[in-house]
């Protein structure tokens, strides 16, 4: 794929619709113990791909410091999860707080017979009432399971969590040495060979004619269980796919090209994303790579985006 051909992310933003909200600050609880994996250290960890896709994104090769050894979750944070924390402590997300949220716009509920559709990526929706209990929009409470990862959830909403949770967000050095398992400078966490259509189906993306037709036939629609589909090499389920996952840091591409300067200034203060969710297709959006990235709006929240805890050594 070109940069010529490279399209922006299909994953909507705020930016700077209404000012951030935070909730009071809550006690850690020492309760919660999600299963995690050691993951080794590394004194010249990889850092994007000496084979970028979009090098637009800023996906080739940097320079990274040493990674210390760290403990990741083995999943993305559930809705389970995400609903003892809000039970325990009354937490309100920032999507509640706005009043709304986006949403696919083949996922908005029969009911709601008019949405305002997002300028340059229209087939999202702003949804009034989409919260991390009904992802969609009110009525849609049938999509929500408690073994699926929360969504619609702000990177401010996943920071609250993890500091209540005693860990916090993977660094995106961390996340790709992760999600390599083991491996060196591959593409997925299983190896190159890429995903297709109808035969090869290793994790949980789109089918058929984005943003169009989705056939399904990975057998998700929409988001897998968090524990789905073969873990990689360290034991760690949906690296790519399924959903986006905030990471801790800022979204900075270094590029002296005209292009990936004004995209800097158009995303700055953005916090990186990583792996892709199921609504990519090479297609359109193929960014559910190890080496992909993107970046979003820390108040922005959509179906598509979850996160998963690190905990230090």
């Amino acid at each position: 794929m070109s940069e010529d051909f490279a399209r922006p992310c299909c994953t909507p933003s705020r930016d700077g619709d209404g000012a951030s909200v935070h909730a009071p600050a809550t006690d850690r609880c020492s309760d919660y113990t999600p299963e995690t994996v050691e993951i080794p250290g590394a004194r010249k960890p990889i850092l994007g791909t000496a084979r970028p896709k979009l090098a637009i994104d800023g996906e080739g090769l940097r320079r990274s410091s040493p990674i210390r050894p760290f403990r990741i979750a083995k999943t993305t944070v559930t809705n389970a999860d995400f609903a003892t924390f809000v039970d325990a402590t009354g937490y309100i997300t920032e999507a509640e707080r706005f009043g709304w949220s986006f949403v696919f716009w083949s996922d908005v509920p029969a009911s709601i017979s008019m949405s305002q559709a997002v300028s340059g990526v229209e087939w999202w929706r702003r949804i009034d009432g989409a919260t991390w209990r009904n992802i969609n929009g009110p009525g849609s409470g049938d999509a929500w399971h408690t073994d699926h990862p929360v969504t619609q959830v702000s990177w401010n909403d996943a920071c609250a969590f993890a500091a209540w949770a005693g860990a916090r967000l993977p660094t995106e050095a961390e996340w790709e040495h992760a999600a390599r398992g083991g491996l060196a400078d591959v593409t997925y966490p299983w190896g190159d060979d890429e995903p297709d259509d109808h035969s090869f189906m290793p994790c949980n993306i789109w089918q058929g004619d984005f943003p169009q037709t989705n056939t399904a036939a990975d057998g998700f629609a929409n988001t897998a269980p968090a524990q789905s589909f073969a873990p990689n090499g360290y034991g760690l389920f949906n690296m790519v796919g399924n959903v986006w996952e905030w990471t801790a840091d800022s979204y900075r591409i270094k590029s002296l090209k005209k292009a990936a300067k004004d995209r800097m200034r158009a995303m700055a203060g953005y916090r990186v994303t990583k792996g892709g969710s199921f609504l990519c297709h090479k297609s359109y959006c193929w960014r559910y790579r190890i080496a992909a990235r993107t970046g979003n709006s820390p108040d922005s929240a959509t179906p598509h985006m979850g996160f998963r805890l690190v905990y230090d050594v």
